[in-house]
């Protein structure tokens, strides 16, 4: 085979290799996880469920970087969150993100959980989109959604989360003012994955190559 020919034939194959390191499986939505409050709530949501596109449905996919088992990766260009599971998988969900000016990146921990959260606007969320109650319950008309894990660096609470929303149809898109927003139904399990403590990276805009820096120096 000429040289050329040759060299083609050996891209081609590793293309195709390559694409299948990178394989994804639908996780079909499964409502088995639910509580009876969580039923009784989501059944009475104020808001139009949303068409999310295939690609931000939950999906389970290969990981093959060296993130440990039980940590959360969020890949902000993408809008996705990673959950790492053992045997180099993880589970994908799609999520919204934060405005570029307002996008919280680093490493932080999951510091603190709750089951349908209270909302206590900051005063710079009351400054540019208020006026709101300073404590909004929690509930489906609740910013927060069902499910908050609260993002601590140095045992110090960021202000930042992950949270569920009443507004599905962001997912996919840098919207928020930096917190991280899941479909109810995604939050709710991945809240049941998690364990407190566990380590979450948030990369910045921009931030690729992450698998051989972030990844590498989480191994």
């Amino acid at each position: 085979m000429p040289g050329s020919r040759l060299a083609l034939w050996l891209v081609g194959l590793l293309v195709f290799a390559l694409g299948g390191c990178m394989q994804a499986t639908l996780s079909p939505s499964s409502d088995a996880n639910l509580t009876p409050r969580d039923r009784q709530l989501l059944a009475d949501a104020p808001y139009a469920q949303a068409n999310i596109p295939e690609q931000y449905r939950r999906h389970m996919v290969d990981y093959p970087y060296k993130e440990r088992p039980g940590s959360i990766l969020v890949d902000t260009d993408a809008r996705y969150l990673y959950y790492v599971m053992p045997g180099g998988k993880a589970l994908r969900y799609g999520v919204a993100v934060g405005e570029e000016a307002m996008a919280w990146s680093g490493v932080a921990t999951v510091g603190r959980m709750a089951e349908w959260p209270d909302w206590i606007p900051t005063p710079e969320i009351q400054a540019r989109l208020g006026p709101y109650p300073p404590r909004i319950p929690g509930g489906p008309a609740n910013p927060l959604g069902a499910r908050a894990l609260y993002l601590y660096e140095r045992n110090k609470d960021t202000l930042y989360r992950i949270h569920g929303t009443n507004q599905p149809e962001y997912i996919g898109q840098a919207i928020s003012s930096g917190c991280i927003r899941m479909t109810n139904e995604d939050v709710i399990d991945l809240f049941d994955r998690v364990k407190p403590g566990a380590t979450v990276v948030v990369l910045a805009p921009g931030q690729n190559g992450w698998m051989g820096s972030v990844a590498g120096r989480r191994g």
